[in-house]
C-alpha cells in the first residue's frame, strides 16, 4: 500500500471535512476503501465500499457481518500504512515549525514511508 496523496489542513478538522473542501479528482473507476467516518461520500463519489452500520435496535445480519469482516480485513492494511506515518510523531506533538513547512514534512514522512514499501 503506497500513500500518493496527503492534504493537510491547520488546526483540528475531521478527515472527511478535508476531503470534501480539497476537491481532489480520484478516477471514478478507482475503488475506494472507507470506514464509517465517511458516511455520505457515496453522494460524492462513486464505486465506495463503506462497512454497514448497525441500526438502533437491531443487529447485523449474518451476511452483513461477513462483508464488514471482508472489508476490515483489507482496511488494517490501510490502517498498518497510517501507523507507520504516525510513529513519527508529527500528529501527536505539538508542531514547533513554521506552518507553512507543515504538509512539507508530512510529504517528506510519506516518501519515507514508501520507501520502506517499495523496498
Amino acid at each position: 500500500m503506497l500513500i500518493f496523496s496527503v492534504c493537510c489542513r491547520k488546526g483540528r478538522i475531521h478527515d472527511f471535512n478535508i476531503f470534501k473542501n480539497s476537491k481532489v479528482k480520484i478516477n471514478p473507476k478507482t475503488k475506494k476503501i472507507v470506514d464509517l467516518g465517511y458516511l455520505g461520500i457515496d453522494k460524492i463519489c462513486n464505486n465506495i465500499e463503506i462497512p454497514i452500520k448497525k441500526r438502533k435496535n437491531k443487529s447485523l445480519t449474518e451476511e452483513d457481518k461477513k462483508y464488514n469482516k471482508k472489508l476490515s480485513k483489507i482496511r488494517v492494511k490501510i490502517e498498518h500504512v497510517n501507523r507507520r506515518c504516525k510513529i513519527f510523531r508529527i500528529v501527536k506533538d505539538k508542531y514547533r515549525n513554521k506552518h507553512k513547512n507543515y504538509s512539507k514534512v508530512w510529504n517528506v514522512i510519506v516518501a519515507l514511508v514508501n520507501l520502506r514499501y517499495v523496498l
